[in-house]
């Protein structure tokens, strides 16, 4: 599935099942909710935190599928199309970075 192609399925889906697109800001704090479970699980699975007795176990990819929807429904609402966001995003980096992260000694093997 394409980067178009999923923001056509996330607005129909929204559409058909969904009635409206919630209002921006409450997005926002459904995306902050859902970066949470993602860290959440990160932290327990290659962190040091244990998991909680009575915790359910969730999955890494379902929680970050849940994050790119957010993700998704924000851009569809405010008209950015992410196939040519992303485009310009790396057009960014490799002017402004393609030599930074190799001369950091941080990143040496």
């Amino acid at each position: 599935m394409t980067i178009d192609e999923l923001q056509r399925t996330v607005d129909e889906w929204i559409k058909n099942f969904g009635v409206r697109y919630f209002d921006e800001l409450t997005n926002l704090a459904l995306l902050t909710e859902e970066v949470g479970e993602v860290a959440r699980i990160m932290a327990r699975k290659y962190g040091e935190q244990s998991a909680k007795e009575a915790e359910d176990p969730k999955e890494l990819s379902d929680e970050l599928a849940d994050v790119l929807f957010v993700l998704v429904c924000i851009a569809n609402q405010t008209g950015i199309n992410l196939t040519e966001a992303v485009k310009r995003n790396i057009d960014k980096k490799n002017n402004r970075d393609q030599n930074r992260h190799l001369n950091n000694p941080k990143l040496k093997p």
